[in-house]
């Protein structure tokens, strides 16, 4: 029997799931929605519409779906000018950065 002494702590067990979840919040791309601006001629006013949602990978790539159609690009920049037609604009949205990840399919928490 093995005993530790009170000046050798000992480690914790290795836990797959908390690397697993840290691997995950560490590279995830980072998400956005893509809003189209049209704006009203005669009122001046705008009607805004989501088009698309994206994700932002590290090395630039970024890739937008919305029904029926999936897309990749270069950059979130790219997004914007595809969006974008005549006196309709698109601007990005940006979500947060995920602080929280789980391995069940409820929220993290």
């Amino acid at each position: 029997m093995t005993t530790a002494s009170p000046d050798q702590p000992t480690s914790a067990p290795f836990d797959l799931g908390k690397e697993l979840r840290a691997l995950v919040l560490a590279t995830a791309p980072r998400l956005f929605a893509v809003a189209r601006i049209h704006p009203y001629e005669d009122t001046g006013e705008s009607d805004v519409e989501i088009a698309a949602w994206g994700m932002a990978h590290e090395d630039g790539r970024t890739e937008v779906v919305w029904p029926g159609q999936r897309l990749v690009l270069a950059s979130p920049e790219r997004v914007e000018a595809w969006f974008s037609r005549d006196v309709v604009t698109a601007q990005l949205v940006w979500l947060a950065p995920a602080t929280a990840a789980s391995l069940g399919p409820g929220l993290a928490a």
